[in-house]
């Protein structure tokens, strides 16, 4: 099993890519399976969820070659005809879900293991299913198996979620896309990721409104057609990498960063002492003097503090000066990374959903265990400042959602390398 090492100490200089946001292609890939023409996707980024959501595909019966080194995805579902997701792939990862929207819209039928991915919370599926049987759906759980019907198709309905699941909007907007009828959803998630799906839908010929927005309307067409479609960049990374030099010191460009889709993150970033500024190509990222100040962080769902940035907030308030309090309102157990963080010296007292964290002038470096996808790139970030080595495991998590990390990293100067036992 991998691991990741860090020598700590230094600033970073120099150009970070930023990749096509994963969260997005992860929503994009299984809209191949409403049409039967092929779907083209650029700017994918090379990563494991990608490759389980392409074993996934495949075993519905879609072709799937990669072109580019794997930065661009050629999908063809017309000879999809397979409607189950087994287990054995779908409990790999949380975003498998997302077929059974389109598997129902296309084929009127499904069968879909519950889903597993990191350990973050239940993240349950009732939203999805109140939203597909409000279109007409029948479903049902047996043997921890979704078993969907839509005899005679979905139809358009007015629907209300519960809560701004970014998920549930995804599989609703794309079983609606086929529906018979006008679909109202409301209170949907307004993520740039629901955006750029709905971008590519309708490059596929749906009629769909309201993207961005609480309400989004969806009119339901006979047939969607093929696109070619770039992935949004990677917000997550983006804000990750943004961090970088905040914890470190020294100046990052990203290349192809937006501060366009990280507003409450950027206001944050701001606030204790780090300066954004864009370019040409992406933005820069910079201390404005030396350590940083503490500041308290409420995540929240789009436009609010990214709860995907959560951790990397945390390791970086780790080492500012002052008391900071961070509250976590979207999943529980969002905190394992805080044990990790006490490992390498770091002062911080977790109640409930709610972290204070009063930083320390230093970090130690301290052999420690990644618990999910942020959690594992918050260690490596504060390895960045740590005195001595830090040795991440169980790394795999990392390898979810961030592409060669330890390239990056040490392309700006980090001392940071895998290995590989």
């Amino acid at each position: 099993m991998d691991r990741i090492v860090v020598k700590g100490g230094g600033p970073l200089a120099g150009r970070i890519e930023i990749s096509g946001a994963k969260n997005a292609c992860l929503a994009l890939m299984p809209a191949t399976l409403l049409s039967e023409e092929p779907l083209t996707l650029t700017n994918a980024p090379r990563l494991s969820d990608i490759r389980t959501m392409s074993v996934l595909l495949e075993s519905l019966g879609a072709e799937i070659s990669t072109m580019q080194g794997g930065k661009v995805l050629a999908m063809s579902s017309h000879a999809a005809d397979n409607h189950v997701a087994d287990y054995d792939i779908v409990r790999k990862m949380r975003a498998s879900n997302l077929v059974l929207g389109p598997l129902l819209a296309r084929h009127g039928h499904a069968v879909v293991s519950l889903p597993g991915g990191c350990a973050i919370g239940a993240r349950p599926m009732d939203l999805h299913i109140s939203a597909l049987e409000a279109m007409g759906a029948q479903i049902d759980l047996r043997d921890g198996y979704l078993h969907a019907e839509a005899k005679g198709g979905l139809k358009g309905a007015d629907i209300t979620l519960r809560f701004a699941s970014v998920g549930a909007t995804e599989n609703t907007v794309m079983a609606a896309t086929l529906a018979k009828g006008t679909t109202i959803l409301r209170n949907a998630a307004r993520e740039p990721e629901i955006v750029d799906l709905v971008e590519c839908l309708r490059k596929m010929g749906a009629q769909i409104e309201g993207e961005g927005t609480a309400t989004i309307t969806i009119e339901g067409v006979d047939r969607l057609h093929g696109a070619t479609h770039p992935v949004v960049a990677d917000r997550i990374e983006t804000g990750t990498y943004m961090l970088a030099p905040a914890i470190a010191g020294g100046e990052v460009e990203l290349v192809g960063g937006r501060m366009d889709l990280l507003g409450a993150f950027c206001e944050k970033l701001d606030a204790c002492g780090i300066e954004l500024s864009e370019t040409g190509t992406g933005l820069i990222a910079k201390r404005r003097n030396g350590r940083v100040d503490a500041v308290n962080v409420v995540t929240e769902v789009f436009p609010g503090f990214p709860t995907d940035l959560q951790a990397q907030m945390m390791a970086v308030m780790c080492t500012a000066n002052g008391v900071s309090v961070l509250e976590e309102r979207i999943f529980e157990n969002r905190f394992m990374h805080a044990p990790e963080l006490i490992r390498m010296g770091a002062h911080i007292d977790v109640q409930g959903g709610i972290a204070t964290v009063t930083g320390v002038e230093k970090l130690r470096g301290a052999p420690v265990m990644a618990t999910d996808l942020r959690a594992s790139v918050s260690l490596i970030l504060a390895a960045l400042a740590a005195e001595g080595e830090t040795v991440v495991n169980r790394v795999y998590h990392l390898d979810r959602g961030y592409e060669r990390v330890e390239e990056k990293l040490g392309a700006v100067g980090a001392r940071i390398e895998r290995v590989s036992e």
